[in-house]
């Protein structure tokens, strides 16, 4: 069971410690400005941990400024083997490893750690690395339960090293565009948010006991990591170079269902426009009994308080094969696009509507008196909404250039740990099955400590 984590820079430097890391990088912290293996030519020795398919999918970004892969790590040799015959010559000299722990004790050159494995991973390798002094850029969802996503974000603002969450769409010029007129009032005030994706998988099932072969050179106990040890299904693990999260991602040991692989992407924008902080209130409708998997339909609702310049608001995520926003809606969609897209996020405002899609790209405005929707960056009602937010379109570039002391990044874990928080309040109401008081200063349910082993997942210690 996990404690209750309020970091301080004595603990942090017991930790480290006992985790065999000493004062490594720990006497200042010294990160996003000064990187110590950085070279005269300004490049920094990277290392990768899980080269499954999803790493494949954002390498090349983060190799595009001639920075060195030094290492890579993964407990099965398969998706390394992928990820070499992909890339050749950038790996070619890269030094592998089965064990994360053993990778970043030896490989004292590492500046930086991009991280890509499952989601049960995400935070214990990503809390690893920053304590062994290394800035990570980590694939979503951030974490696996409340605490995580609380340990992770306090961490983030003691060692204030340079990380960044894959959530690529809030690097999106129309992501900051839709956080600027919002703010601004565009749409008046902000009544509700609907986030959705038609994914589904099938109705909730329990686990099979009846283990697969497992195949050869995988470290299965170690893949599992600090979830529990399941029997080995072959339907967990997606072929060497295919992404993992819509295999492993269902069952709930190892992940969180399409609310934490796309409800991070599609919450991020109305957190970050609307300054949502963290849920009082979480509830959810299932289409059928919960069991070991996520189900085939879901419709989660957060209720938030006002905040400073904000009236209170509900944002809404629903997935399954029917989701989309309530029907009146998605009325206000069909003049532009015919019929309701299949992914989206939907602002409701007493002065009209603003739309993206899932990821917060490609917002578009549809004013009261207007007859179709039109770009967020071009509608008239808007043009006199200055910009404020800084403009990229190179998400891993701007993560890579903080490492380097050039700027800061948009989507480090400060704040996107409590994006992660909101999801995770969710889930904590559909394993509970009933309604959640979220107390998020003492990372509680409000008189329901039964909630208290879904707050604080259990971890296996074993390979942490």
């Amino acid at each position: 069971m996990y404690q209750h984590l309020q970091i301080s820079r004595r603990s942090l430097l017991k930790t480290c410690a006992a985790a065999g890391v000493g004062a490594l990088a720990l006497p200042q912290f010294v990160s996003s400005r000064a990187c110590a293996g950085e070279g005269a030519n300004g490049k920094l020795n990277l290392a990768l941990l899980g080269c499954g398919g999803r790493m494949g999918q954002i390498l090349g970004s983060a190799l595009a400024q001639g920075d060195k892969v030094v290492a890579i790590c993964d407990v099965d040799p398969r998706q390394i083997a992928a990820l070499k015959g992909k890339f050749a010559a950038p790996l070619e000299r890269a030094k592998v490893y089965e064990d994360y722990r053993k990778l970043l004790e030896a490989e004292k050159s590492v500046d930086a750690v991009v991280v890509a494995p499952g989601q049960r991973w995400h935070v214990p390798m990503s809390k690893a690395a920053m304590l062994a002094g290394k800035h990570v850029f980590c694939e979503k969802p951030l974490a696996h339960s409340c605490a995580e996503a609380r340990e992770i974000r306090d961490l983030a603002r003691q060692t204030k090293l340079a990380t960044q969450l894959g959530t690529q769409g809030g690097s999106s010029d129309t992501f900051r565009r839709s956080m600027e007129v919002i703010q601004a009032g565009l749409l008046g005030k902000i009544r509700e948010v609907h986030c959705w994706i038609n994914r589904s998988f099938p109705p909730s099932a329990p686990i099979d006991t009846n283990a697969d072969p497992i195949p050869e050179g995988l470290n299965w106990d170690f893949w599992c990591g600090p979830s529990p040890l399941l029997p080995y299904k072959s339907y967990y693990i997606a072929a060497p170079g295919a992404v993992g999260c819509l295999h492993w991602g269902r069952w709930l040991a190892f992940g969180d269902g399409h609310l934490a692989d796309m409800g991070a992407h599609g919450l991020n924008l109305p957190w970050r426009a609307l300054k949502l902080g963290a849920p009082v209130r979480a509830t959810v409708t299932i289409a059928e009994p919960l069991k070991d998997s996520y189900p085939s339909a879901c419709d989660f609702r957060w209720d938030f308080a006002a905040r400073e310049g904000f009236e209170p608001v509900s944002v809404w995520w629903h997935d399954g094969p029917q989701a989309g926003p309530p029907k009146e809606l998605g009325k206000e969609l069909l003049s532009t696009y015919g019929k309701v897209p299949t992914n989206g996020v939907l602002f409701a405002g007493e002065k009209g509507i603003l739309c993206s899609n899932a990821w917060g790209v490609g917002g578009v405005v549809r004013l009261k008196g207007d007859e179709k929707c039109r770009g967020v960056q071009d509608h008239e009602a808007g043009k006199p909404v200055p910009v404020t937010l800084p403009r990229t379109r190179d998400h891993m570039g701007e993560w890579l250039n903080a490492c380097k002391g050039q700027g800061q990044t948009f989507q480090g874990f400060d704040t996107s740990a409590t994006v992660a928080e909101v999801a995770m309040v969710g889930m904590v109401s559909m394993r509970l099955g009933k309604p959640v008081e979220w107390d998020s200063d003492a990372l509680k349910v409000k008189g329901q400590p039964d909630a208290e082993p879904l707050v604080y997942l259990e971890q296996r210690k074993k390979w942490l």
